[in-house]
């Protein structure tokens, strides 16, 4: 038999779902909502505590950090300045030690080369002259400079030398001016090392005793040089002490 086919419709037809349970399902949604929502803000405050302290915790690494190196600091200063002490007691040792030994092996300069201050002195042989300019590459192959006189410690020095005809570390003049004592030189315009003015017709500085004279540049003088002293080796000391004491 034949059968309206709005009949299938109405069988198959779903039936409405009871508004109680929309409810129901949105108050779980809700719920759920609300513990998700709780749950962030709990992890967030746990998040928050971890990250203060970290902050502390990096902060006090900083500060930690900061006083090592002030301690530091104050050490090295302190390492710096037992190192400057030892050092003066050192050269004070040793300078009673050359004054009784000229070559004792504490001496800070080559051998050969005078102590004095913080300088070494080389005097060639009387017998070997040289020009001026000629001098002063003999004392630069030293790594040295010809003979200055800047302080009342070196000219008293200078004078127990009792130098004759020997050129000094003055710049050469065009003019030839008359001679002077030598304590008044300390206060003139020493050399500064520009040789390639130099001609035959500048005159150059050169000692008598206690008297600085000038002459041609071309003239031959002896010639004594100087530069500065390397520092006190401690264990130069020390060990000559003693291989002294096996003796």
């Amino acid at each position: 038999m034949g059968e309206h086919p709005g009949h299938y419709r109405d069988t198959f037809s779903y039936p409405p779902v009871p508004s109680h349970v929309w409810r129901q399902g949105a108050l779980a949604l809700t719920l759920l909502c609300l513990l998700l929502l709780i749950g962030l803000g709990v992890f967030g405050a746990i998040c928050m505590e971890k990250l203060n302290k970290l902050q502390n915790f990096k902060e006090e690494l900083q500060r930690n950090l900061s006083l090592q190196l002030m301690q530091n600091t104050n050490s090295s200063q302190k390492i710096r300045n037992l190192s400057i002490k030892l050092e003066e007691i050192a050269t004070k040792l040793c300078r009673e030690l050359y004054t009784k030994n000229k070559e004792h092996k504490c001496k800070p300069c080559p051998e050969e080369w005078m102590w004095h201050d913080d300088k070494c002195y080389l005097l060639h042989a009387y017998q070997r002259q040289e020009t001026w300019q000629k001098s002063d590459e003999i004392c630069s192959g030293y790594n040295a400079s010809l003979l200055t006189i800047k302080s009342k410690s070196v000219l008293e020095f200078i004078k127990s030398l009792m130098l004759s005809n020997f050129w000094l570390g003055l710049s050469p003049r065009k003019d030839n001016p008359r001679y002077r004592n030598l304590d008044t030189v300390i206060l003139l315009h020493w050399f500064t090392r520009n040789t390639s003015v130099i001609n035959d017709k500048m005159y150059c500085g050169w000692i008598h005793y206690t008297t600085v004279y000038y002459t041609k540049c071309t003239e031959t003088k002896s010639i004594i040089c100087e530069k500065l002293a390397q520092s006190v080796k401690i264990e130069s000391i020390l060990m000559s002490e003693v291989l002294d004491g096996r003796k």
